[in-house]
């Protein structure tokens, strides 16, 4: 039998299709790898024995043409924890690999701090790089004498980080998440900016300061923990019980070993008080609308509306204040947000309204609901557009509180004589505060130089849905 012989095609133009997909930063030109080294080399001759100290990383990171404040994670990440100093041949070694192989901050700043093996960093991740901040910071100098407060502001800052970062609620932080956010930026002001509460995204020791006096004032055995009965006591009972019930369901919390409990602990707070003070923020929307989705279908049914409205009806009758009746609530709420599918509301019906808070006060929270409705609510459309939320409702509370707070200690200081005459801060004001919190109430253990920074209570072996 004959064999037909196979024809051999003209080879075709094969089409080379660029790279698109860049997870460690898009390469640009060429960079000079031997001029940066050459330069870091040069910096390390003039401390003695080529060796830097973490005092020494400054000068190091303005070589490696990064901010000042990255000075920490490129000492830890070359091995200066164990030893006290770099050498010269080991950071050149570990700066040759990250040029080689991240090209953006984004990637660089995910290399320097994540564990080896990870291509994301977790929440203990952090605590180094802030550890240095506090330490080194002049905005935070007037902490360096009260090292109890450390941990605790440490873990406010990291809960604010991923608060605002992490948008997949994964609690692991990719370079994509950092890419999009703000955090570098803020990363980088830390230089420019001496007074720390300017930074108000995440550095800020004033509203670390309000979040802990407000969970303060709930702990009242202080062991870092408080259970439904506590945050029911928060603003006078403003939140609905049913409300609280979902908090502590574990719908918007981590850490079974809390939930097991029937506890949420201090970082947990951090993301209920921001997410209860501004409701028109990305993670607050999602974090309401998690609680509010009873049975995780992705969307509020008008059942799920009229369970939470219930509570609220209740508490207007005991107030002797006569509710409005389910319907026509549910119908100023249906024009209000405007779903785009009849009968119920999505997470992206929420995202594009823009009086999400009126929204969710009208379900669970009585003393904003009350507020809301003693204002029209056009006007309060307008104020929204108008301020163009350059100071958001956030930052707004965090500042109100703190004068008030200030406000208090100042009065109880009249009764203190000579209480002012110890004190030799930077910052008077801020410094006579915390010396206030120190003195009158008892705190945590002496932190390590790395700041004991307990976060076992958050497990992410399950990842949120």
């Amino acid at each position: 039998v004959q064999t037909k012989k196979e024809e051999t095609l003209p080879p075709s133009h094969s089409q080379n299709i660029p790279t698109f997909y860049f997870p460690r930063g898009c390469p640009k030109e060429k960079v000079n790898i031997d001029a940066v080294i050459a330069k870091i080399e040069k910096t390390f001759s003039e401390f003695p024995n080529e060796r830097a100290t973490l005092e020494d990383m400054g000068k190091v990171a303005k070589a490696c043409e990064c901010p000042l404040y990255w000075k920490g994670p490129l000492f830890y990440c070359a091995g200066g924890e164990r030893t006290g100093y770099v050498s010269v041949h080991k950071f050149v070694a570990m700066w040759r690999k990250v040029l080689q192989t991240c090209y953006d901050d984004a990637a660089k700043f995910v290399h320097l701090l994540m564990n080896p093996g990870c291509n994301y960093l977790v929440q203990e991740d952090f605590i180094p790089f802030l550890q240095d901040v506090v330490n080194s910071h002049p905005g935070l100098s007037f902490l360096k004498e009260a090292s109890e407060f450390h941990s605790r502001y440490i873990t406010t800052v990291i809960q604010r980080i991923f608060y605002t970062v992490n948008r997949s609620w994964s609690g692991k932080i990719t370079c994509n998440e950092l890419r999009k956010s703000n955090f570098l930026q803020n990363v980088a002001l830390l230089e420019e900016e001496a007074d720390i509460n300017q930074l108000t995204e995440y550095f800020s020791y004033e509203h670390f300061y309000v979040i802990y006096c407000k969970f303060w004032e709930l702990d009242t055995d202080h062991d870092l923990y408080i259970d439904r009965k506590d945050l029911a006591r928060h603003n006078d009972y403003a939140i609905s019980n049913r409300m609280i019930e979902r908090i502590f369901s574990g719908a918007v919390t981590r850490g079974r070993k809390a939930q097991k409990d029937g506890k949420i602990s201090y970082a947990d707070f951090v993301w209920f008080l921001i997410s209860e003070e501004d409701k028109k923020t990305p993670t607050s929307i999602e974090y309401w609308f998690r609680c509010m989705d009873l049975d995780g279908d992705g969307a509020l049914s008008m059942y799920e509306l009229e369970y939470f409205y219930e509570e609220q009806c209740q508490k207007l009758d005991n107030m002797a204040i006569e509710p409005l009746p389910f319907e026509d609530c549910l119908c100023q709420m249906l024009d209000l947000v405007k779903p785009q599918h009849e009968g119920k509301i999505t997470l992206h019906d929420l995202k594009r309204c823009k009086l999400t808070n009126v929204f969710f006060d009208t379900f669970f929270n009585i003393e904003k609901y009350l507020d809301h409705e003693q204002k029209d609510q056009f006007s309060m459309l307008r104020d929204g557009e108008g301020e163009s939320q350059e100071v958001s409702d956030w930052e707004k509370y965090a500042a109100e509180e703190y004068d008030i707070l200030v406000a208090e200690e100042a009065a109880s200081d009249q009764w203190n004589d000579g209480y002012e005459a110890e004190l030799n801060p930077v910052d008077h004001q801020k410094a006579s505060v915390l010396k206030y919190q120190v003195e009158k109430r008892p705190f945590f253990e002496m932190p390590s130089h790395l700041a004991d920074v307990d976060l076992d209570e958050y497990d992410y072996d399950e990842d949120f849905e």
